[in-house]
């Protein structure tokens, strides 16, 4: 059996900017409250960090600040996935160098690949790095699926470690499950499916509902994992209207509008995002106030 990377929640941490520029100031004071919370582990640059628009410089300097920052506390995984697989060879290696504890690699978009380009690609980055990888299947935003035998080809290989599981498919997903058996860690990547991937055996969540509710997604997954499934269940139903606004918009727009709510960063997004529509955002400002969070703006 492999290493788990974590076991619970990982945030999906936003990238705050502030005239143009990554805020570091307010990076740093998002990751100090997410490890006073109780968080698992974070997760840099990925899609909730609109990492697709960040420079190579940017990216990697983001996840030098976080490991620096977090100084060891809890993981670091660092998003490196790209549709060119050179690009996210490159990133992976540097981000490792920064000292990254894991990576996690999406599909490749737009040149979508086959099933045989899947295993050849994830199979290289794995060679290619010492620090385990993170496979992330999101065919909502990629077109492509990882289908369940090529996850298990995959799980022979001793640095891929973990899926992040976001494609909605549950017949799939449990055919993974048998499939994979303890050779591969699965985490929801839908804040909305954590329970039900737990029941079949999941070891978390990589979240964006954290960026607001460190300590309650957090929670969840521990209730779950205590035996108190009741609780754990009646936490992912409390949470479904405040779900659904942090996804009423393309991620990560609402989160990055709720942290501004919350007064955590500004609401910058870089295009082609651009912030939510007033009443959508309205939606957004009630459910944080529902769930008891302090909304400042």
């Amino acid at each position: 059996m492999k290493k788990t990377i974590f076991k619970g929640a990982a945030t999906a941490l936003v990238t705050p900017f502030k005239d143009g520029a990554v805020d570091t100031a307010a990076f740093g004071n998002i990751i100090e409250e997410q490890i006073v919370s109780g968080i698992d582990a974070l997760v840099i640059c990925g899609t909730s960090g609109e990492a697709s628009t960040l420079d190579d410089d940017e990216h990697i300097g983001a996840i030098e600040f976080a490991v620096k920052t977090v100084n060891g506390r809890v993981p670091v995984i660092a998003g490196t996935g790209s549709n060119d697989t050179r690009h996210g060879l490159n990133l992976s290696k540097r981000a490792e160098a920064a000292g990254a504890d894991a990576l996690l690699v999406c599909t490749p978009y737009y040149n979508k690949t086959s099933q045989n380009g899947l295993k050849t690609m994830y199979a290289l980055f794995a060679d290619s790095v010492d620090i385990p990888i993170i496979m992330y299947n999101v065919p909502s935003r990629t077109g492509l699926n990882i289908e369940p035998q090529t996850y298990a080809y995959l799980a022979d290989h001793p640095n891929i470690c973990a899926i992040k599981e976001a494609n909605c498919n549950f017949s799939k997903i449990a055919e993974t499950f048998a499939l994979v058996g303890d050779k591969l860690d699965i985490y929801s990547g839908n804040d909305d499916q954590t329970v039900p991937i737990l029941s079949l055996g999941g070891k978390g969540v990589i979240s964006v509902l954290s960026n607001v509710l460190p300590a309650e997604t957090s929670k969840m997954c521990r209730l779950y994992f205590e035996g108190d499934v009741s609780q754990s269940a009646a936490m992912q139903l409390k949470y479904v209207p405040l779900i659904s606004a942090l996804f009423s918009d393309v991620n990560p727009i609402p989160v990055k509008e709720a942290m501004f709510l919350l007064g955590k960063c500004t609401p910058e997004l870089r295009l082609p995002l651009v912030r939510m529509s007033a009443e959508k955002a309205a939606v957004l400002r009630a459910e944080l106030v529902k769930a008891g969070l302090d909304v400042k703006n």
